[in-house]
C-alpha cells in the first residue's frame, strides 16, 4: 500500500473523531492514500468498537467496516502529557479532523486558533451535531435526533404510519462526505496561497443541504412534504409494486418511459388514457394508476418484471436484501468488496471506496486497528521518544499500547 501511487500520498491526518460521521470522512481520505492517525481514549476507544453484535474477537463489525486505513494511538487527553503528545503529532500534520462538542478542543488547548500558531498551514475540520454556534450548539446529537429535527424523518415512511428512520445513518454519512470535500477544497486553497483554514461541518447543516426538492418545494412553493412510502410526490408511477414473491421497483420519470411500461405490462391502451397522458395527469390520478399496476405485477414473480422491463430500457430493479445485494452480478462486477488481513482477527471482507481513478486508484485498505495498536510505533518511530519514555507513559496511564496480535495489553491503570 505504501508504494502505490495515490491521490493523497504524503498527506497526514490526525483524527480525533469517533462513531460515524468523522470516521467516514477520514476513511475517504485514507482510501485516497492519506496517512490517518486515529487518536482514541485509552481503555475505551471509539464508541463504535462496542456496537454489536456481531463481533470479531473484541471489536464490532460496525467498527471494522468503518475504520480501515488508519493507525490507532491511545492517548489520555485529560493529562498534560497526553496533550503535549497530541500537539507534537499535529505540528507535523496537514489536517486535523475532530468531532467533539463545540468548545472541547479549545478547552484542551487543541483548538484551531492555538494550533495554527505552530502550524499555520493546518487544515482544521470540526464536525458537530448542530454547528459551532447558536442555541443548540452545546447539545449532544446523533444522526437519528438530527434526522428528526431537520425534517428527514418527517418525509420518510408510509403516509399513515409512524415516523421511520433510514436503514443507514445517512446524515452521518453525508456529513462525512461534506467534511472530506471541505478538507480537499481547503487543501487546494493552501496549495494556491499557503494558507491553512478552519472547516466546519454539522449534521444539521448537512441535512438541510441534502433535502433538495423537499426543501425547495416548501421554500419556493409553500408545500409541506409528507411521507410517501416508496413513492414520489412529483413523479408517477415511481415506486415499489407487489409481485408474486416480493416487490419490484418500477418508475416512469417521463412520458416516453411510461409508454414503454404500458407495453411491457400488456396495457397499451393506457398510453391514450386521458388520466395518464402526462406526468402531471398521472400524479393527479396516482392512486388509481398504482392500483391498476399492482393488480398486474402481483401475477408474476419479481424476476419476470425485472427481465421484461430491463429489455425495453424502462427503469426497474428488485428490492434486495443484503444477501441478494452482494450476489448481484453488477455488484460483483464493481469489485468493491475486498478482504483484509488482521494478525489477530484473521481475514474479513470490507466494502472499499466507490471512487475509481485512472492514475491514482484508492487503496484496498489495511484492516481496522486494535485500540492503541500503533502507539509505540508512532511515539518512538515518529516522535523520537525512547522505549523507556513510552514505557513510563504507559505505566502512568497517559497512553495505552496493544500489539497487533496476542493477549498482551498495556492499558490504563
Amino acid at each position: 500500500m505504501m508504494n502505490q501511487k495515490t491521490s493523497l500520498k504524503g498527506l497526514r491526518v490526525i483524527d480525533f473523531t469517533r462513531v460515524v460521521a468523522g470516521p467516514y470522512s477520514t476513511s475517504i481520505l485514507g482510501d485516497l492514500g492519506a496517512d490517518v492517525i486515529k487518536i482514541e481514549r485509552p481503555g475505551i476507544g471509539d464508541d463504535s468498537r462496542g456496537w454489536g453484535p456481531p463481533f470479531v474477537g473484541e471489536v464490532s463489525s460496525y467498527f471494522l467496516g468503518l475504520n480501515r486505513n488508519r493507525r490507532s494511538v491511545a492517548i489520555d487527553l485529560q493529562t498534560p502529557e497526553g496533550i503535549e503528545i497530541a500537539k507534537k503529532l499535529i505540528v507535523g500534520a496537514d489536517v486535523v479532523v475532530e468531532s467533539f462538542r463545540p468548545g472541547v478542543m479549545d478547552r484542551l488547548g487543541l483548538g484551531y486558533e492555538e494550533l495554527k500558531k505552530t502550524n499555520p498551514g493546518l487544515i482544521y475540520c470540526a464536525i458537530s451535531a448542530f454547528g459551532q454556534t447558536g442555541p443548540y450548539h452545546e447539545r449532544p446529537g446523533y444522526d437519528l435526533m438530527i434526522s428528526a429535527l431537520g425534517g428527514l424523518m418527517g418525509v420518510t415512511g408510509s403516509a399513515d404510519g409512524e415516523p421511520v428512520k433510514t436503514g443507514v445513518a445517512l446524515i452521518d454519512v453525508s456529513t462525512g462526505l461534506h467534511a472530506a470535500i471541505g478538507v480537499l477544497a481547503a487543501l487546494h486553497h493552501r496549495t494556491l496561497t499557503g494558507e491553512g483554514q478552519r472547516v466546519d461541518a454539522s449534521l444539521l447543516g448537512t441535512e438541510l443541504a441534502i433535502l433538495i426538492n423537499v426543501a425547495s418545494e416548501y421554500l419556493i412553493g409553500g408545500s409541506i412534504a409528507k411521507p410517501q412510502g416508496s413513492g414520489h410526490a412529483n413523479v408517477a408511477p415511481y415506486q415499489a409494486f407487489p409481485t408474486e414473491d416480493g416487490w419490484v421497483l418500477m418508475g416512469s420519470p417521463n412520458d416516453k418511459l411510461f409508454r414503454k411500461m404500458c407495453d411491457s405490462l400488456g396495457k397499451p391502451e393506457w398510453k391514450d388514457d386521458p388520466r395518464f397522458l402526462t406526468n402531471g395527469d398521472r400524479v393527479k390520478h396516482k392512486p388509481e394508476l398504482v392500483g391498476m399496476i399492482s393488480a398486474i405485477t402481483r401475477t408474476r414473480k419479481t424476476s419476470h418484471w425485472v427481465e421484461l422491463l430491463s429489455a425495453t430500457g424502462a427503469p426497474v430493479a428488485p428490492i434486495n436484501k443484503m444477501d441478494q445485494v452482494f450476489q448481484d452480478p453488477q455488484v460483483k462486477h464493481l469489485n468493491q468488496v475486498a478482504h483484509v488481513e488482521h494478525p489477530m482477527y484473521g481475514r474479513y471482507p470490507v466494502v472499499t471506496s466507490g471512487l475509481r481513478f485512472s492514475e491514482t486508484p484508492p487503496v484496498v485498505g489495511a484492516a481496522a486497528p486494535r485500540l492503541g495498536q500503533h502507539t509505540r510505533e508512532i511515539l518512538e518511530g515518529e516522535l523520537g521518544m525512547s522505549e523507556s519514555e513510552v514505557g513510563q507513559l504507559v505505566e502512568n496511564g497517559v497512553v495505552e499500547y496493544r500489539p497487533a496480535a496476542g493477549n498482551e495489553v498495556a492499558a490504563v491503570k
